[in-house]
């Protein structure tokens, strides 16, 4: 969830980049078509090596880039998209979004990010879920983000998005608002939460503890998990096989989260009949 970070994973400057060995698979059609699936993150708080000998390799044998968004770097437009998506009218204060246990660390979230309770008046409860959790987040670690990476190593390569930013924040604008109120719980429950140890099994292809946090925070909620986590998974899935089929080659660049466990890409393509292969 390039924007979908926000919600789903807060995953963790120095002057040389930080060594990874992200997960890597190779995809093979029926057919023989070829593929590759790569698990990024979205943001970090330093540079990261992600470019191991045998994901450039993969990058330099495809012929196409499939990415989540495709302009994120063009960080305007996709706050104006968030603008519009967000605008409301006459909301209730956040603490009346939330049950009244919440309300306490609700307040120190706020107080923390320059926030107070009345400031959301004009906001969807999603957006402004998403918009106390990312107060005071540093830019520059949205654009250490591989997912950048990837699309600026892209070369005269043609990057495909499996969504772009208005489809993407639109599932959040779709969900109802009991839904939206468990996201904003979510992310107040979610607020201390350190995610050195989640960054850490990134940089080392860690897929068995990045699944371990697809099952818990707001994807423990069995509504939100099906909308913003295995439904996105499953429509994914059917492009990315479409592009294989069709003989693109394309180099896939998508959260990390989305190829982890029974109801990760990886995973949804074996089903189909791809092979489906590990290889860092």
């Amino acid at each position: 969830m390039a924007l979908l970070a926000a919600a789903l994973a807060l995953f963790a400057c120095s002057p040389s980049p930080e060594a990874a060995k992200p997960a890597l698979w190779h995809v093979e059609s029926p057919q023989g078509e070829t593929a590759w699936l790569f698990g990024t993150i979205h943001s970090a708080k330093a540079p990261l090596a992600w470019q191991t000998g045998k994901v450039r390799q993969a990058m330099d044998d495809s012929n196409a880039i499939i990415v989540e968004v495709g302009n994120l770097a063009e960080e305007s437009e996709v706050a104006a998209t968030f603008a519009r998506l967000a605008r409301s009218e006459g909301q209730p204060p956040l603490s009346q979004r939330i049950a009244a246990r919440e309300r306490p660390a609700l307040e120190a979230l706020l107080g923390k990010s320059g926030y107070s309770d009345g400031d959301f008046a004009a906001m969807d409860t999603w957006a402004a879920a998403l918009t106390v959790a990312q107060a005071g987040a540093n830019k520059d670690e949205a654009r250490n983000g591989v997912d950048r990476g990837v699309i600026a190593a892209a070369g005269n390569r043609p990057v495909i998005e499996l969504e772009g930013a208005a489809k993407q924040l639109g599932l959040f604008d779709s969900l109802p608002e009991r839904e939206q109120r468990d996201l904003l719980s979510a992310v107040v429950a979610d607020a201390n939460r350190s995610d050195a140890d989640l960054a850490a099994s990134w940089r080392k292809g860690d897929m068995k503890a990045i699944e371990s946090e697809t099952r818990r925070g707001l994807l423990a909620d069995p509504e939100l998990r099906a909308v913003l986590f295995v439904g996105r998974n499953r429509d994914w899935t059917a492009q990315i096989a479409n592009a294989v089929d069709s003989g693109r080659r394309p180099f896939v660049a998508v959260g990390a989260a989305h190829m982890a466990g029974p109801e990760g890409i990886p995973a949804m393509l074996a089903q189909k009949g791809y092979t489906v292969t590990r290889i860092q």
